[in-house]
């Protein structure tokens, strides 16, 4: 119970929020935002340039702390996985996270569970791991897709390094811990109000002046 309470507890990543609201908020909104990973046109994103794609697992690919991927997001992986091939992966907070899973045991299940490969990594997103995601794929950050659920960890981490970030609509709150819980409200609020602000997710090359919008399926 305290080692998944210390996985849920992201002091560095609560700090450079905090930074983030007061100087940089497009980095905490998301090229993409959508209800479902099915809406996503991986075709599309692969015809564009970018050639790896990068996944959060709870509530993005499972329910939290299942090892089961939900239908949708099934689907949608398979279809990314017939584009970008070997170049995907699952970056997570605890599993192949040295702090967590030393032994890349937890890494290791997941992987043989859900058939992705998991980054074994040092730091927690949004606080670092770019290195070993170049180094795992052998591509530039730009040329990657950081897919999340969490503002405040898969967004800003993709942001920063420049990535195209998309956030699917978490499937469920229940058997979440009260600090994700807590975190999913500030982080709802204040990019909710960021946007009637005016402001946006940072600008990408390959967009090329077209909308985000160009990459999901009508």
């Amino acid at each position: 119970m305290l080692q998944r309470l210390g996985q849920n507890v992201n002091l560095a990543g609560a700090s450079l929020f905090f930074h983030i609201a007061w100087r940089e908020r497009g980095l905490c909104l998301p090229h993409l935002d959508i209800s479902d990973l099915l809406q996503v046109d991986w075709a599309a994103l692969h015809g564009a340039g970018f050639r790896a794609a990068i996944f959060d697992k709870d509530n993005t690919l499972t329910v939290p702390y299942a090892l089961e991927l939900q239908p949708s997001a099934a689907e949608s992986l398979a279809r990314c996985r017939s584009h970008f091939g070997d170049a995907v992966a699952l970056f997570s907070n605890s599993a192949g996270l040295a702090q967590f899973d030393p032994e890349g045991e937890e890494a290791a299940a997941l992987e043989a569970s859900l058939g992705v490969p998991v980054l074994r990594h040092s730091e927690k997103k949004p606080g670092g791991g770019v290195e070993d995601l170049v180094s795992h794929f052998g591509c530039q950050p730009h040329e990657m897709i950081m897919v999340g659920d969490r503002y405040l960890t898969d967004i800003v981490f993709g942001n920063r390094h420049g990535m195209l970030t998309v956030r699917p609509r978490p499937f469920t709150s229940e058997g979440e811990p009260v600090t994700v819980a807590l975190a999913r409200r500030l982080e709802a609020a204040c990019t909710a109000r960021w946007l009637v602000q005016g402001h946006a997710a940072p600008s990408h090359p390959f967009l090329k002046g077209q909308a985000s919008g160009a990459f999901l399926l009508q």
